[in-house]
Formats: C-alpha cells, structure tokens, sequence
C-alpha cells in the first residue's frame, strides 16, 4: 500500500490517471479527500457502520455541488447516475473515487455495499485493508496507491493505522503550484475556511456555535450555509501570496514526515523531474511500489504529460507579482532543496 501525498496542483491527478492505467495498481483518486477521518472511527466497528462512512456524502462537496461551485475532480457529475446533490446526496465513495475506476460507478458502489454490510466487527484499518483487497481483487490489480490532493496533514494518521505502508512526497515548483492554487475553486474554498477556523479557534466545524457563526462576517457565515452564492468565491480577491503561505506550510509538512520513516517507506517526486524525464521517474515510481515499468505503460504514460503550464508564474505575473510570490514559497523551496 503506497500513499501519495502532497500540495494538489501539482501533476497529482495526472499521476493518479498514468497510475491507474498499469495493469498491476489499483488507484485510489482522492480517496483519503472522500471519506476523510470519518472513516477511520477508534475502536471496532460493524460492516454495516463502515459503510455508512463510505456511503455518506461529504458535506461540505455537497453544500458545494449545490451551490454550483463543481470543481473538476468531481467526476461523478460530469456522468451522473442514480445520485444527486440536491436530492439523494452523492455517495462519497461515488463523487471522484469510483468513477476513476470504472464507466458504471453506480454498479460498483451496489457490489462494494453488498460485500462491506455484512462484515464482522473490527478495527477501521481491517476494514480498509478487506476493502482495498475487494477493489485489488475485482479489478485484478496486486498493489494500492491511494492519492489525493491537499492531503499531508493526513500522512501521520496513515503511518499510524497502516505502519508498513509507503509514502511518496510529490510536490511541484512553488510559485507555478501557488498560483494554479489561487484559480482553483476547492483551494480557494480551503483558503476561506481556514481564515473561518483562524477566527473561531475551532479545529472541525462541527464545534461551531450559532455565537461563533454570528461573530463572522457575513460573506464569510454564508459559506457555512447548506447553500451559498459562488461569486463568494469565485469573485472574491484573494493575495497570492495566501497561497504561496499555504504551498509552503503543506511541503514543509510533508517534508518533515518523510524524514521520520525509513529509506525503504520513503520517495520523493518532482513534477518538473517527472516532465524532463518521465520514463526514469515513472520507472523509480513503479519499482518503490512494487510493479514492473513495462515499455507499454510508460509509452502511454509519457504521452498523458503535458509540460506546457511549467513556468506560467514567471510567465503570467508581473515581476513584482512574481517576487512576492516566490518570497511567501521562501520557506518550503529551502525545505526542499536541502
């Protein structure tokens, strides 16, 4: 089992998409994003209380859908099935996981349901380790490589329940990252509601108080409704240099766990490397998680990259723009180049 963690933004669903084309890996797209700690309760838990986790929709991607605020990595509503936002709710397995796997998310989510109600209790980790054997299994594929994007703060927790697991650090060039950060809808969601629990002191906004919500301003309350007006973020005016802060503290983190575990449960991997030389990369990748590179799979691998957006701060920005950039991505480009 191999876990990619990193910013987003930075090649990551390319990766998961090279990923799930080798014959041998089962690829887990954003999956620790859909089912997030719920998922992994203390304790035992029944099959049927797994899947309950599986099943429920995410509520803030739903408040999202709602809102018409869709970001691209929700495959589900570009094919849309028995499931909708505003009425079922989508199943949280079934907005960006299933649909990567297979043109029928719908059938699969019934056959996982069907297998994961009836298991005997147990820990959350057995349960996902049964259910990555089921998916192993149904597709015909021997190794687990779940990624997804915004995802380091999640990595201690995942070394913790699954100890023998691997870890691959991705990361991509700070300013280049930070400013597709900045124009895409879900990081300038995360943006908002981290300033919403920089004002609250809350850690989850399930512990918000009607007093606490009133305390906000209203433009930053109304984002915490089931339903909100998206020009409230898509309008708004952020400073990049916010995101080149946030590109910064992720790689940190991610860096800083990486140097705790062994040699053998660590990788490292730059997007720009990945570009100038995919077939070395992606040959190092595959070996680190236990598959063959096959001449095939790198062949299509090679022609799904696409180098043209390296570059596009200094290119796009003003020189100003562009230093002030680079300046708030100062900490985490030291980091990385140690």
């Amino acid at each position: 089992m191999t876990f990619v963690i990193g910013t987003g933004r930075s090649g990551s669903t390319a990766l998961s998409g090279i990923l799930n084309t080798h014959p041998d890996v089962l690829s887990l797209n954003e999956y620790m994003a859909s089912v997030g700690d719920t998922a992994f309760p203390e304790g035992r838990v029944s099959g049927a209380e797994f899947w309950e986790a599986l099943f429920k929709p995410t509520p803030y991607f739903a408040s999202m859908i709602r809102s018409g605020l869709l970001m691209p990595e929700f495959l589900y509503t570009r094919r849309p099935g028995r499931y909708a936002a505003e009425t079922t709710g989508i199943p949280a397995l079934s907005l960006m996981v299933l649909p990567h796997l297979t043109d029928d998310p719908d059938a699969l989510l019934d056959e996982i349901h069907a297998a994961v109600a009836g298991w005997p209790v147990r820990t959350a980790a057995e349960h996902h380790e049964a259910l990555f054997e089921l998916l192993g299994a149904r597709f015909g594929r021997t190794a687990v490589v779940e990624r997804s994007g915004y995802s380091t703060g999640w990595a201690p927790g995942l070394h913790e329940t699954f100890p023998y697991a691997k870890f691959v650090h991705l990361f991509r060039d700070g300013p280049d990252c930070a400013l597709s950060m900045s124009r895409h809808v879900g990081y300038r969601v995360i943006t908002l509601m981290r300033e919403i629990g920089e004002r609250t002191g809350v850690e989850s906004f399930g512990d918000l108080t009607e007093e606490q919500v009133r305390s906000l301003p209203p433009d930053l309350a109304a984002l915490l409704a089931d339903r909100f007006d998206p020009a409230l973020v898509r309008d708004r005016d952020f400073p990049l240099r916010r995101f080149g802060d946030l590109w910064s503290e992720l790689v940190v983190q991610g860096a800083r766990f990486l140097d705790g575990l062994p040699d053998d449960q660590r990788l490292t991997l730059s997007y720009e490397d990945l570009l100038d030389d995919p077939r070395g990369e992606l040959t190092r990748l595959a070996a680190f998680v236990g598959v063959e590179a096959s001449p095939q799979w790198l062949d299509g691998a090679c022609a799904q990259l696409d180098d043209s957006r390296r570059g596009s701060a200094a290119k796009q920005l003003t020189s100003v723009a562009f230093e002030e950039l680079r300046q708030s991505c100062a900490s985490g480009t030291r980091v990385l180049e140690r």
